[in-house]
């Protein structure tokens, strides 16, 4: 398992990296946004993403090292979300794009479906491990979608 932790750990790392850096650049054009009230404060989002991409990579290492002849598929899977979710704050603050973000959400959920479905079948735990990263991005599309509805372009 120390060698796929080691991969997965790496994977999230660079996403978490990427997704950080684009927004940086995007926090003075996201200020001047009109966001909903329930919106969280800016200090809620690394104490949230912190433990789901520990969550995401434990999870996803687990899933892969009990996946058996699914291995591979699991890994792609894997790999496609991390991907996607490094793309959403490229789209949103690099692009300053809520609707283009909002569209790519969507496919980061239901990559994160597939994703938990697949893990489940590898390892319950391992699914299950998933859910709470499956779940902060439905909210994270809520929110998007509230943002593009109170900012029409």
């Amino acid at each position: 398992m120390k060698k796929t932790l080691l991969a997965t750990a790496l994977g999230t790392a660079a996403a978490a990296a990427l997704g950080g850096i684009a927004t940086r650049s995007g926090r003075p054009w996201f200020q001047k946004l009109d966001k909903p009230s329930w919106q969280p404060p800016p200090a809620a989002f690394p104490l949230v993403w912190n433990p789901l991409y520990a969550l995401i990579a434990y999870g996803g290492a687990r899933a892969l090292d009990r996946a058996g002849d699914e291995r591979a598929a699991l890994g792609r899977t894997l790999a496609a979300n991390l991907a996607l979710n490094a793309a959403w704050p490229a789209l949103f603050f690099g692009v300053r794009s809520p609707r283009l973000a909002l569209a790519e959400i969507v496919a980061l959920n239901t990559a994160n479906v597939l994703l938990v479905r697949k893990a489940m079948r590898a390892d319950r735990t391992a699914g299950l491990l998933l859910v709470p990263y499956a779940t902060w991005t439905a909210f994270a599309t809520a929110l998007n979608a509230e943002i593009v509805r109170k900012n029409p372009e």
